[in-house]
């Protein structure tokens, strides 16, 4: 699947969804990447991670560094 294809991609709902009283994400394993996308609109914006940009991302939403 070329990058650009996230058509085919196994799109996820995050696991803390249910608690964010519907503002949801969806994540998707891409070749050499991570898609990002509203689950209320996968039609619409969709944000690429690099897998390093991804970790350092990751690692810093569980320190609580970014309030979220």
């Amino acid at each position: 699947m070329p990058a650009h294809d996230q058509s085919r991609a196994g799109w996820r709902t995050s696991s803390h969804s249910s608690t964010n009283g519907g503002q949801c994400i969806e994540v998707a394993a891409l070749p050499g990447r991570i898609g990002v996308r509203d689950s209320k609109n996968p039609e619409g914006a969709r944000l690429v991670f690099g897998l390093a940009e991804w970790r350092v991302f990751m690692r810093r939403i569980r320190s609580g560094e970014l309030g979220c």
